[in-house]
């Protein structure tokens, strides 16, 4: 039996168990989340918002080749509501507080609702994404963003994926979109679409999970775009977006540390589980099936490295001017075969480095095993890369020590590379190797840009 004191000492735990609520910000506040990630034009929004205030604002733009204002709405009637204990996890289960019509004349893009309360100076955003109403029919580039990996780093409501910003120190395996997401589309892919839409390139848009619960909208597109971090993937995404390659479609990866994740879609997409390193406690992991194992898409037990579907992966790649490595690297390509159409227009020479101006090379990067023959690289397919990958660029990348200590199979002394390159197998893929391709866009950088037109010129048609 407990003792008074012991069950005192208890309490913590068991409130945290049986779900106690958190404490909610600091008045004034004002926070909120939309039921899905994406729309069509006609449907609706339903905004669920949590505010100390009476009455706010919500202001909507599209984030795009500039920014737009397409709707304003004050006065708002606010509510408080609970924070549950497992909010990061299960959500927040706020009610509706308002709801709003997509107009037909919304373009597909990034949408950011700004939310504010009456002093005019707290505000928080939230973001969702309208698709093409006819898919194709104005474009026939599809870009997804990568949507479950902001979704994996918020912390908000106690956990993500990650312990180092964790509430309680831990790792999260659980992660719900049904809570204030923090979105990282500022951090590339919003350079990419403030350079393609400025340039003339029509786009249509769509989430990471749009492949896996809208898979018809592929067959629309020519080129569907990864840009930036788009790090946790579904088996369903992921085999819905090889049968649009193996059917003549084509990728352009201009991204890093791609697929490197394998996640679980739950609650009809509302929420991932990955339990990443911790792949033993997946509750799938004793049933002796381990092909949607939440772990490294790389890893032995599941058996299908991402270099199958990019090209390249992060086992083979790591870290450039991050982590502690390389911080002193040239943070760009060398070019390998500088008569590629690829290079076409740049006027590289065999040697030659481009995108250091702007550390394109930079953050997390995507490599393969190479061997080198007469001064050239090629790819050993013994990783997953198909043979016929084609290396145009390369520049040094390592993890970080102490990264792969839970990888029983990862040599501790690799260094590898951040490689760009391409293969063809139904559709042709490329691939940037790097998550700051994009800021080369940024940058203007006279090659960066011509490299990226040669591909959405050619794999777009």
């Amino acid at each position: 039996m407990l003792s008074i004191r012991n069950l005192l000492l208890c309490l913590p735990f068991i409130a945290g168990f049986v779900g106690a609520d958190q404490v909610p910000p600091p008045a004034p506040y004002v926070l909120g989340y939309p039921d899905q990630l994406s729309y069509l034009p006609g449907e609706e929004v339903a905004f669920h918002l949590s505010t100390s205030e009476k009455k706010i604002s919500l202001l909507i733009e599209r984030l795009g080749g500039t920014t737009v204002k397409v709707s304003e709405k004050v006065g708002i009637p606010g509510k408080a509501h609970r924070i549950p204990d497992r909010a990061s996890s299960h959500g927040c289960n706020w009610p509706v507080t308002f709801k709003l019509k997509i107009p037909d004349d919304w373009k597909s893009g990034y949408y950011q609702a700004t939310l504010s309360v009456t002093d005019g100076k707290t505000k928080s955003t939230l973001f969702f994404v309208v698709r093409s109403k006819e898919p194709g029919k104005n474009s026939k580039i599809l870009f997804q963003l990568a949507t479950n990996t902001y979704n994996a780093y918020t912390n908000w409501g106690g956990h993500s994926l990650y312990s180092y910003h964790d509430r309680d120190g831990l790792q999260g395996h659980r992660v719900s979109f049904h809570r204030p997401l923090r979105s990282q589309y500022g951090n590339w892919e919003l350079h990419f679409v403030r350079w393609a839409e400025a340039n003339g390139y029509d786009i249509d848009y769509a989430v990471n999970n749009d492949l896996e619960f809208h898979p018809e909208i592929l067959k629309h597109y020519r080129l569907v775009l990864s840009v930036g971090h788009d790090e946790y993937w579904s088996a369903p995404m992921r085999d819905n977006l090889e049968k649009f390659i193996a059917d003549g479609g084509n990728v352009a990866f201009f991204s890093g540390n791609t697929c490197c994740w394998q996640v679980r879609s739950e609650d009809k997409g509302s929420a991932l589980t990955c339990w990443k390193q911790w792949y033993n406690l997946d509750p799938i992991f004793r049933k002796g099936d381990h092909k949607l194992l939440s772990t490294l898409w790389s890893h032995h037990l599941v058996q299908r490295p991402e270099n199958k579907l990019t090209g390249v992966g992060f086992l083979w790649g790591g870290y450039h001017r991050s982590h502690g490595q390389f911080m002193d690297g040239p943070a760009s390509y060398i070019t390998h075969r500088p008569k590629h159409w690829v290079f076409e227009g740049t006027k590289l020479k065999h040697g030659d480095r481009f995108g250091g101006k702007d550390t394109i090379v930079g953050y997390e990067c995507d490599g393969c095993e190479m061997k080198w023959e007469n001064g050239l690289p090629f790819p050993t397919g013994r990783d997953g890369t198909p043979k016929t990958f084609t290396i145009l660029g390369t520049c040094p990348a390592r993890w970080a020590p102490g990264d792969s200590l839970w990888y029983d199979r990862f040599p501790k002394d690799r260094v590898g590379a951040a490689v760009m390159g391409l293969y063809t197998r139904g559709g042709t893929v490329f691939t940037s190797g790097t998550t700051d391709w994009a800021h080369g866009l940024r940058g203007k950088d006279s090659v960066v840009e011509r490299i990226t037109r040669n591909i959405l010129g050619r794999l777009s048609k």
